[in-house]
């Protein structure tokens, strides 16, 4: 029989163990390794049964066994202790609060999706899990976050294989009341709610479940509430499973309606308000519309018009972009939007301004679509992406909307992401630190003392993680072959499966098809030598899960697995469905080396690689995202890639040799090589040990260790983000708000009048003295443009010299700026700007003048998209 109705039934503990309750309801437990330890020592066996959640945990101890751990004098004050360093945690002063004054109160994050613990199946990838090391480097600075979601029923789906190797999804529905959350209630009792209005008179109502991520509290918006029809319940039904209007309705829930949950939580909790706003990507895109109709609100005393609230909402938003291709973007129709914005959305904002935000009216654009990221870049005033590339790889994709501007001008920055070390480092490998050189994060300088270690300890201690790896792959692969419908009989092999003692090499992650899941498939023959070498062998543990609908990624993955399930190869190589968390933080430690092999530069970060150095994984990767910029030579290596104009054909077969050579000559010799020098006398060779440790091969380990992981961590990243973006978004929020957005009003009215004013902005002509007719470095020459302004103001303006080397098209490089200073006034809105220029360089020089629009609240010259070029 089946339940019609289910619910979870809270666990009451005795009083001397209370802080249990608080310690299992905070999601810090996932990276505080002391809370962990301390829920498995109350009971193995239960804690493992529970799948290390400690709700559930709880949720499965008896009465009576309460009642002995509440006896167990030493487990109440280990149980207290935890207890209090939690209080201690949660209140004190940390990185962020030195800041004092310079800095804002609060910062809204939205995010589709959050990888915070594998008890939270709230991701998808790469995404999500930023997003949720993002809160968790957050609560460790203490930088004020408030994270906003959406609380999916199913989740994101669980992986497993048919017989024939084929992807099959399943969808679990979440118990929320199971999970580590609570809902946000109002005074009365009853749930708070947010209410939007959708078309046909329907409504999408929806509750708002908080997760305590150490000190950041994570609202999670629940459509799956009594008082909407089938279909408003099913917006929250999974993540990206959906598409149309069930996909617009989960990113209106999550952008407005993510607004609306804000001012519910801050009314009833008495939270600073945010002034900082962080979109990210695109899919959240809607909370600036949100804003925007707050401010145009009738009922406020002094309601702003559009272009006073869209100024004072982008002046203290930031947008994250990690799309490396237009593929990856979500586009309605704009018909679509225009539907759901009739309905009362927003009845104070004109729906026509709105579908000018996302549209693409630049080349190459579709006028009938409305793009999320274009609109998530319109909204905001600062931009960026993931990586150093990535920023060079989204001012190119996103240059249509600011047309006459170098690439290389376009307003979209880069903040490289990083990983939370606490999380994703090994507990094997913190405890090492602590117990070699005391120091437990990779941000203390003390982490460096790592070179002092003895090569052989560390060895040791690699060859540990790769056991742990290789009995957790024996045990999912034997549960994989039975959900594939295997016998037990069928199965002793698995037994056997990999070996403690050969190069271990690892790659796990989404399968669209720009990551190249099969690239190491490209000469079968070629893999199987490897796999199988007699000298320096080497196994690969792969892993990843393709989108639903994506048939070319599921086609790989059966590829791939039909492969592995060779009889020959399957003790070298294994793929292990149902990547997520949990396996992952096995995974990582436990590989010697990292492979990445996407299409460059199509990687917007990649952060798998981060985990992996952070454990003493050595990188094999493609020049791209982030391992682009931190390559060294001596963390790892670089796969060449094919620049040649090769075809797609052509250049994966360049590629995979490229890998397969790398492999056989470099990364497998190296790790099998154990012969060192043990230093030379003045009269004869130096004498070699053989001591089975591979010296080289630690001195790159060491290295990593001390050098890459305090670039890769996500401390470091969010004192970036805080630094180069919320401060000053921050600042900018502050100046535009004075005195009932004065400032604001002010911005706004200026930026009218220079867009109204300037298609009568031109330079009508340029010219130059003091040139000698041989010119010389280090002489100078005067400038003299004559531009014509109209309506405008100097005031209004910069008018420039670009100057530099100029090649065989007249293009400048190595482009140096110079301003012009007005020197006449000519009348009728005519002016002569004057400035002088000094020849910096031999050979071809050139030059040529602009005019941009120039204001204090201007965060880029090229913000508004306008430039004037002689």
């Amino acid at each position: 029989m089946k339940a019609i109705r289910r619910f979870t039934v809270r666990t009451v503990l005795p009083e001397s163990i209370a802080p249990l309750g608080k310690l299992a309801g905070n999601l810090r437990w996932s990276w505080h390794l002391p809370t962990t330890r301390l829920f498995h020592d109350l009971d193995p066996t239960a804690w493992e049964a529970s799948g290390q959640d400690p709700v559930a945990f709880l949720g499965s101890v008896t009465r009576e066994q309460l009642s002995q751990l509440a006896d167990n004098e030493r487990l109440v004050a280990r149980i207290q202790e935890l207890g209090d360093d939690l209080d201690r945690y949660l209140s004190e002063p940390r990185w962020y609060q030195s800041l004092g004054a310079d800095a804002p109160r609060s910062i809204a994050y939205f995010s589709p999706e959050y990888g915070i613990s594998a008890v939270l199946p709230q991701y998808s990838g790469g995404l999500g899990i930023l997003a949720g090391d993002h809160l968790k480097a957050a609560s460790d600075l203490g930088v004020p976050l408030i994270g906003v979601g959406l609380l999916y029923q199913a989740g994101y789906f669980k992986q497993s294989l048919s017989r024939d190797a084929w992807q099959q999804e399943t969808y679990p529905v979440l118990d929320p009341d199971g999970l580590p959350l609570t809902l946000l209630r109002e005074e009365d009792g009853t749930p708070a709610k947010v209410v939007l209005p959708l078309p046909a008179g329907r409504q999408l109502i929806a509750h708002i479940w908080r997760a305590d991520v150490g000190r950041v509290p994570l609202l999670l918006l629940d459509s799956n509430v009594a008082g909407n029809d089938e279909a408003a319940r099913n917006v929250t039904d999974r993540l990206y499973g959906g598409g149309g209007d069930q996909r617009l309705q989960q990113e209106l829930l999550l952008g407005m309606g993510g607004v609306k949950a804000l001012r519910i939580f801050e009314r009833l909790t008495g939270t600073p308000a945010p002034e900082v706003f962080h979109t990210n990507e695109g899919h959240a895109g809607f909370l600036g519309i949100e804003r925007i109709r707050e401010l145009m609100d009738p009922s406020n005393a002094s309601p702003m018009s559009w272009e006073e609230a869209l100024t004072a909402g982008r002046s203290c938003t930031v947008f994250t972009t990690h799309t490396p291709v237009p593929a990856g973007i979500d586009r309605f129709e704009k018909s679509q939007i225009e539907h759901f914005f009739d309905a009362g959305l927003a009845p104070s904002v004109p729906t026509a301004k709105v579908l000018t935000l996302g549209a693409e009216n630049y080349v190459d654009g579709d006028p009938n679509k409305f793009n999320m990221a274009v609109m998530g870049l319109r909204l905001a005033q600062r931009a960026n992406g993931v990586a150093k590339l990535h920023g060079v790889v989204s001012r190119g994709m996103f240059s249509g909307l600011w047309p006459g501007f170098d690439t290389s001008e376009v307003p979209i920055s880069s903040v490289t992401n990083g990983v939370h070390v606490p999380t994703w480092v090994d507990p094997l490998i913190a405890d090492f630190a602590r117990e070699h050189f005391g120091a437990e994060s990779v941000l203390d300088p003390q982490w460096s003392r790592v070179y002092d270690v003895e090569d052989s300890d560390v060895w040791a201690l690699r060859r540990r993680l790769r056991s742990n790896l290789i009995d957790d792959v024996r045990q999912r692969l034997r549960s994989s072959w039975k959900k594939r419908g295997a016998a037990d009989a069928e199965l002793a092999w698995t037994n056997n499966v990999l070996d403690p003692d050969v190069l271990t090499i690892g790659f796990a992650r989404r399968v669209p098809t720009y990551k190249r899941l099969t690239l190491m498939l490209r000469d079968p023959a070629r893999l199987k030598a490897l796999l199988l070498h007699p000298d320096n062998p080497i196994q690969l543990v792969i892993a990843g899960k393709s989108h639903p609908a994506d048939e070319q990624g599921k086609r790989m993955i059966q590829d791939l697995v039909r492969f592995t399930d060779d009889p020959e190869v399957r003790h070298r190589i294994v793929f292990l469905p149902n990547y997520d968390i949990a396996m992952a933080r096995t995974l990582f430690p436990g590989c010697d080396v990292w492979l990445n092999n996407p299409l460059r530069p199509l990687e917007a970060c990649g952060t798998s690689g981060m985990k992996s150095a952070i454990n003493g994984g050595l990188n094999l990767s493609v020049l791209d995202g982030w391992w682009d910029e931190m390559y060294d030579g001596d963390n790892g290596w670089a796969i060449p890639t094919a620049n040649n104009d090769a075809s797609p054909e052509e250049r994966d077969d360049i590629e995979a040799s490229a890998l397969y050579d790398l492999l056989e000559e470099q990364v497998a010799p190296r790790f099998y090589s154990t012969v060192r020098s043990e230093g030379a006398g003045a009269a004869g060779p130096s004498e070699l040990s053989h001591d089975g440790v591979p010296h080289q091969w630690v001195a790159m380990i060491k290295h990593t260790m001390a050098n890459l992981g305090p670039a890769v961590s996500a401390e470091r990243m969010l004192q970036d983000y805080v630094s180069h973006l919320y401060q000053p978004a921050w600042r900018a929020g502050c100046l535009a708000a004075e005195s009932n957005y004065t400032a604001a009003k002010h911005t706004a009215a200026w930026r009218s009048r220079i867009n109204d004013g300037w298609s009568a902005v031109q330079v009508e002509h340029v010219d130059s003295v003091g040139v000698a007719e041989d010119p010389q470095i280090g002489d100078s020459l005067t400038v003299n443009a004559y531009v014509s302004l109209g309506a405008l103001s100097p005031d209004d303006v910069a008018v420039e010299v670009a100057y530099g080397r100029a090649l065989d098209n007249d293009e400048l490089s190595e482009v140096a700026l110079a301003d012009l200073a007005v020197s006449e006034n000519l009348g009728a809105g005519r002016y002569l700007f004057s400035g002088g220029v000094t020849i910096d360089h031999s050979g071809s020089f050139g030059y040529t003048v602009r005019v941009l629009p120039k204001h204090v609240s201007l965060a880029s010259k090229s913000e508004l998209g306008l430039v004037a070029n002689a």
